[in-house]
């Protein structure tokens, strides 16, 4: 049966969906990942219906880094019958300002596409190993990139600019937002859910190790709370959120920071794992009694209730706020601050609801709904990979 694989791997995990070409349409047919790399790695597939179709564990030193890990998945693909792969779609995180769609991949866009490593260190280098090595071992399968910074490149000039000289916005140093793919997904999923909303003024938190949010106005992109790297915005797991350039000045002059020290504070030791001391995981967090624990979410309730005003403004209104993602979709207690903090723009919970992880946890009375839609941004690309080898026989 013919095929779309795709591939998102990141520093600890490599998560991988099969989508079988059906009824004219795409079929997940395989939905797995394996994760804990080095720590406690450990191999877990399903098919279509939930049904385990692999659970292996392994020692840190078995799959040590991600080559090995894709190694150890190649090896269980090859013990699937039935799917020939026609095209791989990867998950790649920075365009740069080259990149505004998905593209098939050679090895001059893999190229320019190393050139965005330093712009998102958590993220590029995972992204194109697996790119890499199936160009390798499968050059004759198309591979597609798809990119979490293209659904923003239709933002207007000044407001992706930093007021810096004009001749650095020219060279790409500009605000470019992320979580994209994301964001396309929920922009096609409201005219199903809320087909009322579809065209009005919607913020979509996307909450989770990752965090951002972005405006929507008539399901299109016009503000984000990131920037020019994946660092900018709200707080997350392991990086800071928006933070005065000078305190970077500070470390490196003042305290004889190296960059690169610099770099592993900002990507791996700040957010709320810097902020608690405990965690980076909010429901290790949430779970915990410690005041550490409780300052740092209280932290990330006020950054995102203020994010979540400035895109209200750029909006110049609100209808509806989505929750998404990790914390989006499966925190109620972390739904329920934010959807108090904004009351002024006339939100309402329904507590039974949001405790329930309805899709609507917003009263009728209130004068925005809140919403609760699962993100899935596998499916956009294996759609964007399908349709791009389609236009490309």
């Amino acid at each position: 049966m013919d095929a779309i694989l795709v591939i998102n791997a990141g520093s600890s995990s490599l998560k991988f969906q099969i989508f079988a070409l059906a009824g004219g349409g795409l079929e997940r047919r395989v939905r797995g990942q394996i994760d804990g790399i080095g720590v406690r790695p450990r191999l877990r597939a399903v098919d279509g219906s939930g049904a385990t179709l692999v659970d292996r564990s392994y020692g840190p030193a078995e799959v040590h880094d991600l080559p090995s890990a894709i190694a150890e998945t190649r090896g269980w693909f090859a013990t699937l019958d039935g799917f020939a792969v026609l095209a791989i779609g990867h998950r790649v995180v920075h365009g740069g300002p080259e990149f505004d769609r998905p593209v098939l991949i050679d090895d001059a866009v893999l190229e320019r596409l190393g050139r965005y490593q330093t712009l998102a260190p958590l993220h590029q280098p995972n992204n194109l190993a697996p790119i890499r090595l199936a160009m390798e071992i499968a050059a004759e399968v198309p591979q597609v990139a798809c990119f979490d910074t293209a659904f923003h490149r239709g933002h207007a000039p000044h407001t992706d600019c930093y007021a810096i000289p004009r001749a650095l916005y020219d060279e790409g140093i500009r605000r470019y937002g992320f979580h994209g793919l994301s964001y396309e997904y929920i922009a096609h999923r409201l005219p199903e859910v809320a087909p009322e909303l579809a065209d009005g003024r919607v913020i979509v938190a996307h909450l989770g190790s990752g965090a951002s949010m972005c405006a929507l106005a008539g399901g299109r992109s016009i503000e984000s709370t990131m920037g020019f790297t994946a660092l900018d915005g709200l707080p997350m797991g392991t990086r800071p959120g928006q933070l005065d350039p000078g305190v970077v000045l500070h470390l490196i002059e003042e305290r004889g920071m190296a960059p690169a020290e610099v770099t592993r504070l900002l990507y791996n030791g700040s957010g709320l794992k810097g902020l608690s001391g405990i965690s980076n995981d909010m429901r290790d967090l949430l779970a915990s009694d410690a005041p550490e624990a409780a300052f740092a979410i209280d932290h990330f309730i006020h950054r995102s209730a203020l994010a979540a005003g400035s895109l209200a403004a750029a909006l110049g209104g609100l209808d509806a706020v989505v929750f998404t993602a990790g914390i989006g979709e499966h925190a109620p207690a972390i739904r329920a601050r934010l959807a108090e903090r904004l009351a002024w723009l006339g939100a309402t919970l329904d507590p039974a609801a949001n405790d329930a992880d309805a899709p609507c946890i917003s009263t009728p009375a209130s004068r925005i709904a809140l919403l609760v839609i699962p993100t899935d941004e596998e499916l956009m690309i294996a759609r964007h990979t399908l349709a791009l080898i389609g236009s490309h026989p």
